[in-house]
């Protein structure tokens, strides 16, 4: 019998071009002691933020993978989605929770939709609506301020403050019982995230210095590490603490220059050793 614990399926696109999605989760996941397996919803020659970027839809491949692992009862214990392309590709991936997840299984969901106020490419409010009802099946969603308005219908603000933070966490929690960690609120000069959780139904609030600069990816660097943390300690507020901390110490570690994504390789390592050994 093979040992299942930490054994995390991850649901999203394979970006060829540009540190995010995949490129990301991987190594992030497997620093963090995960055994990381994939279940790739599209190949994209380059993120969507380029403006010539092709998108090869692997949804029949991924029904085949699944049929695949049933066969050799492969069973995961935690999946997290993130960019999946396509509304259609919903159906798929809740086969593949619910024919191949361990009882109790943790899922997380990062929208990945928009951000500044727009949707991604490709997506539309028919998407949004997909989202939103498999989102109800979460234990935790880690939406960003854009998101947020377009699952509740909220008005978009270009500065989230405290009191829309609240605002928007109040709506989310109509759609399900889930934590949440909403991600981009500001204060002052400060940015950071607001973290509730059912259990106590409070919500924290964390914030850092804003640094200067629009990085790619940053959102899925976010909700690796926040996975891969959670997974660790069980705490919500800590890993996303650990995740905004990262993606912090990315952007100072990213070489002007570098336009697709932020360096994180440069301080992976170090960063995920010590946290697993300060876990306690």
């Amino acid at each position: 019998m093979q040992n299942r614990k930490n054994k995390i399926l991850t649901v999203q696109d394979l970006s060829c071009v540009g540190q995010c999605s995949l490129s990301v989760a991987m190594p992030i996941l497997s620093a963090f002691g995960m055994e990381t397996c994939v279940l790739p919803t599209a190949i994209l020659s380059e993120h969507t933020m380029f403006k010539n970027f092709t998108f090869l839809d692997l949804a029949k491949n991924m029904e085949d993978m699944i049929e695949s692992w049933k066969a050799d009862n492969h069973r995961f214990s935690t999946v997290y989605t993130a960019y999946l392309g396509r509304k259609e590709h919903f159906t798929i991936v809740n086969k593949a929770i619910r024919e191949l997840s361990e009882k109790d299984a943790l899922l997380v969901v990062d929208p990945v939709f928009g951000d500044n106020g727009k949707l991604y490419p490709m997506f539309d409010d028919a998407y949004v609506a997909e989202v939103r009802a498999f989102m109800q099946g979460a234990q935790i969603i880690l939406p960003n301020i854009t998101e947020a308005c377009y699952l509740t219908g909220q008005a978009y603000t270009p500065k989230c403050d405290r009191a829309k933070a609240q605002s928007l966490i109040a709506e989310l929690k109509k759609i399900g019982s889930f934590d949440i960690v909403l991600t981009g609120v500001e204060e002052g000069d400060q940015i950071g995230f607001a973290a509730y959780s059912p259990k106590t139904q409070k919500t924290e609030f964390f914030f850092a210095p804003k640094l200067k600069g629009s990085f790619h990816g940053t959102g899925d660097v976010f909700a690796s590490v926040f996975t891969g943390a959670y997974l660790a300690n069980n705490d919500l507020f800590k890993a996303a603490q650990a995740a905004a901390l990262f993606v912090a110490a990315c952007i100072q570690a990213t070489e002007d220059g570098h336009v697709y994504g932020v360096q994180f390789e440069k301080v992976l390592a170090e960063f995920a050793h010590q946290y697993l050994q300060n876990k306690q």
